[in-house]
């Protein structure tokens, strides 16, 4: 089919002026833009978009709907915001690689972050694996994968906290190797999650280096966003600069008002690098409370072994005091939620079962008060209760600081949005947000600014070819929306709202939103 969008206002997302002209597309792709008013009556069909704006499909640069379009194709959340493109496999534990196995213990130590399901088959040993389940099930929008730190440390040497030696750091490259070939554009790594925690610096270089030979990118949740932020800073740009890879920081930020002196320091430190050749990205979601799983508050050690090992640990009647006085501690060495967050900045967003529905939406201030308990007692009871399936919303930043990120050179806008319970509002509402408020409202950024951060930094930097700019020959991804109207409506009390002044949503040429209509259909396409 051949059509045509008309009388709308272009913002390209190269960060170039908008301006006023047409667009047609064949099939797939845009083929013309300009002036085509003498081209109408040849059309197929024409969308007027008179007084509204053309822009191309946002990209979704952290996202968490791996285990979700396995059993549901259609993530109304994100294509009612307007993104048509989303790049899975992020902090380093995801669905592939997964041999059979580790498929028990994954499965927990995943659910709080994915979530669970028991109607997918679990059986992705390899990334390619991975691929066909989701072709099978079909897409209504694009998405691209990392592939995992965690996962092929798990293949190469289980959830063992060893240091890993030479051969196994030989075993994960080959799987690395396999899993970039097989189309992921690079490697996640969540250096707060199990197993990745337990890759040492080296490891990590060994790793990057086989990613930089093609020309990929190392996106990482780094060790600290907290006390330790400017060292855990200072290890990933060594990896960029021994390994020569491209460094992306996920949903860069600093946590802890004992924290938010040190942002000079950090933006000097990314400076510095580039000024020494290394190549840094980050992205950001424009709130300031963050969201993942709840067993995070549990120091590092705890972790050892796996979900089964953590579970027991916290069980134990001996340990578990020394567990609760650690997350009680001040000034520690490992990103402690409860400390840069507090018992009443925290709160509950999933859990497994229908018994503990209730505490969804509660603080871990709250959730004590109900139990009679301390409130870190509480939590450990609710974690072994839902088997660690527990997601939670944690309060830690500044706006200003939002802002201050958010106009650097190197950021580009992402969700990281976790779908499970009653989610963060970012998972509905990210990308609107930063167009209507932090574009219409507060001006932080300009128009043509905030579009290019949202599509094509976005695919460049994520190495995705024909997305991401409206220019001809590129896919036909494409938001057509009212700049005056546009904005999020999600709160943390409801977040499970679409949001206002978005038209059209097209993917692939396909019009899947069309103001509050919704058309699903097998319309996206794995990204390799």
């Amino acid at each position: 089919m051949k059509w045509m969008i008309s009388n709308g206002t272009i913002v390209d997302g190269t960060n170039k002026p908008a301006y006023s002209g047409d667009l047609i597309i064949n099939d797939d792709t845009i083929v013309e833009i300009g002036d085509l008013e003498n081209k109408k009556e040849t059309m197929d069909y024409v969308l007027d978009a008179r007084g509204l704006i053309i822009s191309p499909g946002f990209i979704d640069t952290h996202s968490h709907s791996d285990l979700e379009i396995l059993s549901n194709q259609n993530i109304k959340p994100k294509i009612y915001q307007g993104i048509t493109t989303e790049v899975l496999g992020q902090d380093g534990i995801s669905m592939a690689p997964l041999p059979s196995k580790f498929i028990k213990d994954w499965r927990k130590n995943l659910s709080g972050l994915e979530g669970d399901s028991d109607e997918i088959s679990w059986n992705y040993e390899t990334v390619k694996d991975y691929f066909n389940a989701i072709k099978d099930k079909g897409l209504i929008s694009n998405v691209c994968y990392l592939v995992p730190h965690g996962n092929i440390r798990m293949e190469a040497m289980g959830l063992s906290a060893n240091k890993a030696e030479k051969e196994d750091i030989e075993s994960m490259k080959i799987i690395l190797r396999r899993e970039l070939e097989s189309g992921a554009i690079g490697l996640s790594s969540g250096l707060i999650y199990i197993p990745c925690a337990y890759g040492d610096t080296e490891e990590l270089i060994e790793l990057c280096k086989v990613v930089a030979e093609y020309n990929k990118i190392f996106v990482v949740h780094q060790r600290s966003e907290a006390n330790e932020i400017i060292d855990s800073m200072k290890e990933i740009i060594r990896i960029g600069k021994e390994s020569g890879v491209k460094i992306h920081f996920s949903h860069f930020k600093i946590c802890g008002k004992n924290n938010w002196h040190k942002i000079d320091e950090i933006v000097s430190l990314i400076e510095e690098a580039e000024k020494d050749g290394v190549n840094i990205s980050f992205d950001q979601y424009p709130y300031d409370a963050g969201s993942t799983m709840l067993s995070v508050i549990i120091p590092p050690w705890v972790h050892n072994g796996g979900t089964n090992k953590m579970l027991e640990r916290i069980k134990s009647k001996d340990l578990r005091q020394k567990i609760i006085s650690e997350i009680y501690e001040k000034n520690c060495n490992w990103d402690n939620f409860v400390e840069f967050a507090g018992v009443d900045g925290i709160y509950i967003t999933s859990v497994k079962t229908d018994k503990s529905k209730a505490v969804i939406g509660k603080s871990l201030k709250e959730l004590g008060e109900i139990r009679s308990q301390d409130p870190i007692e509480a939590t450990l009871d609710l974690l072994i209760e839902e088997e660690n399936a527990v997601g939670m919303i944690d309060y830690y930043g500044s706006e200003e600081h939002i802002i201050q990120f958010m106009k650097r050179p190197e950021q580009n806008f992402c969700t990281d949005g976790l779908l499970g319970g009653k989610p963060h509002p970012r998972v509905y509402g990210a990308f609107p947000r930063v167009l209507g408020r932090y574009v219409r409202e507060l001006k932080a950024l300009t128009l043509e600014e905030a579009i290019y951060k949202m599509t094509s930094k976005s695919a460049v930097t994520m190495g995705i070819k024909d997305r991401g700019c409206l220019d001809v020959g590129f896919k036909a991804d494409i938001v057509i929306f009212d700049k005056d109207k546009i904005i999020d409506k999600g709160t943390f009390i409801e977040p499970e709202k679409f949001p206002e002044g978005i038209s059209y949503v097209i993917v692939n040429g396909n019009i899947v939103v069309e103001n509050e209509n919704y058309s699903p259909g097998n319309y996206g396409v794995i990204i390799k």
